[in-house]
Parts: structure tokens; sequence; C-alpha cells
């Protein structure tokens, strides 16, 4: 029988661990493919959510720099239909 203290090390709570590890992945294999999804999706989710806040950042920064570089004339755009039928062609 566990006791409330707190989980350690010991083999006990190491097989509690996997005991509960195994039901909680029993229980979502269990759910309707569209609840699994979300299941998934908020796992990953919160697998990035520190730094995804940094990843968010850097992008729009990069965004705000291209945007500029085109109202500047420094760049010039090219459609989206141009690349990718460029790419087809070289694929």
């Amino acid at each position: 029988m566990r006791s409330d203290r707190a989980v350690g090390n010991t083999l006990d709570d190491q097989r509690f661990m996997i005991d509960t590890f195994d039901e909680i992945i029993r229980a979502a294999l269990a759910l309707p493919p569209n609840s699994r999804a979300m299941l998934a999706e908020h796992l990953l989710r919160s697998l990035d959510a520190q730094d995804q806040a940094v990843i968010d950042a850097a992008w729009a920064e990069v965004a705000e720099q291209r945007i500029q570089e085109i109202q500047q004339g420094k760049v010039t755009p090219i459609p989206a239909e141009q690349v990718f039928k460029e790419l087809r062609r070289n694929a």
C-alpha cells in the first residue's frame, strides 16, 4: 500500500508510475479518433510551450524585416505561383 509521502526513486514508486502510465495510455487509446487527435495536439503543444514564445517572436522579426525590404524596394517578391512552378520543374 502506498503512503502519502512524496514520490521518490524506490522500486514501488517506479512500478506505480509505470502502472499509471499504462493506464493513461490505455485510456487515451480508447478515446474516439478526434479526441485522441485533440489530446495529442495538447501534449505536443505542452512540449513547445516554453520555447514557442521565443520562436514566434523570432519569426515575427524575420517577417517584419522582409516586409520592410519589400517596401524599401530592396527585394522584389516572386509570386507563389511562379515559385511552385519552378519547384515542380526542379523536383
